[in-house]
């Protein structure tokens, strides 16, 4: 990845391009829950988003996994897909800005009161 893809963000887009070309060939009910995992694992992106990169694919790479063996999308994630993205993302130490920000303001604070 050269600089000039990196600065427009096109290094992402066809990243995203080719994951959403995987899960088209996913059957219906993953393919509904990718859409899901996506829109929940989204607030839990830094500045650029390069920081859900890794999570996404191995996501993706799951529900490949699990749909060429026969499992339903329910039986790999459960019903809380939001609590299984939240839960990724807080294993995968993915930050959003928001976390940098109270982070930044709780070291403020400190230095403050010392």
């Amino acid at each position: 990845m050269n600089f000039g893809e990196k600065a427009t963000g096109s290094d992402m887009t066809k990243e995203l391009k080719a994951f959403e070309a995987r899960a088209q060939k996913l059957p219906a009910d993953y393919q509904a829950a990718w859409e899901e995992i996506k829109a929940a694992l989204w607030p839990h992106a830094d500045f650029t988003g390069r920081n859900l990169i890794p999570i996404l694919d191995g996501v993706l790479g799951m529900l490949e996994e699990t749909a060429a063996d026969g499992q339903s999308v329910r039986e790999v994630l459960g019903d809380d897909i939001k609590g299984f993205c939240s839960a990724l993302a807080g294993e995968e130490g993915a930050n959003s800005y928001r976390d940098k920000w109270r982070e930044q303001l709780n070291n403020n604070i400190a230095k403050k009161i010392r």
